[in-house]
């Protein structure tokens, strides 16, 4: 991802905007697909994306979900990282993908128009951002009335005993940026949302698929 701004210096830390974050590229590629990538996959082939939809995905990284799209769509992907967009490039490349464009772009300030696309996702990208409820109402925003979000991320646990235990490792991921302590309900109130689906995919797994519609703002329904 690459910021429009030099950012301010503030006590949390944003993994988007620092050297860090782009030094992690070969260890994502390494290892996050295993952990990652089926639930991706499952949850955009549940989709069932008809041909010719135009597809937004934000944070889209080194392009780990770019496979398990369909390849009569129109697929555009944004990330603030430089590096790991370089990687999902040679990747497109690579596989002589013409369906697909990447973008440089802040997930907090989408400059697409509203109302851009037909699908816009996002996969363990929200915890993050330094503002989720910004990239949240951003992707919004940019997907037509009827257009589907479908994100898979962590979010807090609605057991409290569960949500205590993940929440002491906070300090430690607090330092690379990544919140343990992100609750899906404070993200999304107040937007015109009506949830379709929102489930885990095995009942002992961190991460949390969900998948709503989006509506007139006096419909929205979470």
């Amino acid at each position: 991802m690459s910021t429009v701004s030099p950012p301010k210096k503030t006590k949390t830390a944003e993994p988007h905007r620092s050297r860090l974050y782009d030094n992690l590229v070969p260890v994502y590629q390494g290892l996050w697909p295993a952990v990652a990538k089926r639930n991706i996959r499952s949850a955009i082939a549940a989709m069932n994306i008809s041909a010719g939809t135009e597809v937004l995905e934000v944070g889209v990284g080194t392009g780990l979900s770019l496979d398990s799209y369909p390849h009569d769509i129109r697929l555009t992907g944004v990330d603030l990282s430089e590096s790991m967009l370089a990687e999902a490039e040679q990747l497109i490349e690579q596989k002589s993908w013409q369906h697909i464009n990447v973008l440089p772009m802040n997930a907090e300030r989408l400059t697409f128009p509203d109302a851009s696309f037909d699908v816009v996702t996002s996969f363990h990208t929200i915890s993050v951002v330094s503002k989720p409820r910004s990239m949240m109402s951003e992707m919004v925003r940019v997907c037509r009335p009827g257009g589907k979000i479908l994100m898979v991320n962590h979010f807090r646990s609605e057991n409290s005993l569960i949500a205590k235990v993940v929440d002491s490792a906070g300090n430690i991921t607090r330092r690379l940026g990544w919140r343990t302590d992100l609750d899906l309900q404070d993200v999304v109130a107040g937007l015109p949302l009506r949830f379709d689906r929102c489930y885990k995919p095995t009942p002992l797994s961190f991460f949390t698929i969900m998948q709503a519609t989006v509506t007139k703002s006096d419909e929205a329904s979470v």
